[in-house]
């Protein structure tokens, strides 16, 4: 089965190709998209790639899209993209958080961005149901205190707040389908 994966939340997006043989999701590949250019680059990224790799659209056993937090923006250009290639394909669509892709990669119970403007986004993986939400400086210190290492970011300047979080590269398209492998299935 094939599965394609996009993520343009971030500042820098990515596409990924895998295929799910049984248990094991092996990426085919991955490519990276600047940002700021999704409207542009994003179709023809996944054009070339499954050109490339002599793909049919109507192959695909599903698309992966992250669904934020992010760029308002690149958001809504990765979640129209992947609805206008998997509508007339009737391919199924599996939408996941971003802060829950960064929080299984980094194999911690809660993962945080940067919001801008003395808010962060913040989402607690621990347990059943996930809890996602906007916090301000004041109320993020809280959480950052009591997860301590299990808190997982991919910006630096985060760690000026939470100092003892881990640090990680931001999660990708690729992780996105690891992430989704088990939803997939089911």
């Amino acid at each position: 089965m094939l599965l394609l994966s996009i993520d343009t939340c971030g500042s820098t997006g990515t596409v990924a190709l895998a295929r799910l043989d049984g248990d094991n999701l092996v990426l085919v590949t991955q490519t990276e998209i600047p940002g700021k250019t999704y409207s542009a680059r994003l179709v023809p990224a996944i054009r070339e790639i499954v050109t490339y790799h002599d793909v049919a659209l109507s192959e695909l056993a599903a698309i992966v899209v992250t669904n934020g937090p992010g760029s308002f923006t690149g958001i809504r250009i990765g979640l129209s993209t992947a609805k206008g290639l998997a509508e007339p394909n009737s391919i199924p669509v599996l939408a996941v958080a971003g802060l829950a892709v960064l929080a299984h990669k980094a194999r911690m119970r809660a993962a945080a961005l940067d919001a801008s403007r003395g808010e962060f986004y913040f989402g607690d993986f621990s347990a059943p149901p996930p809890v996602e939400s906007l916090l301000t400086r004041d109320q993020f210190l809280e959480p950052v205190a009591a997860l301590g290492a299990q808190l997982a970011i991919c910006e630096p300047t985060l760690l000026l707040v939470a100092p003892t979080a881990a640090l990680v590269s931001p999660p990708t398209a690729a992780e996105a389908l690891h992430f989704a492998r088990d939803r997939f299935r089911a």
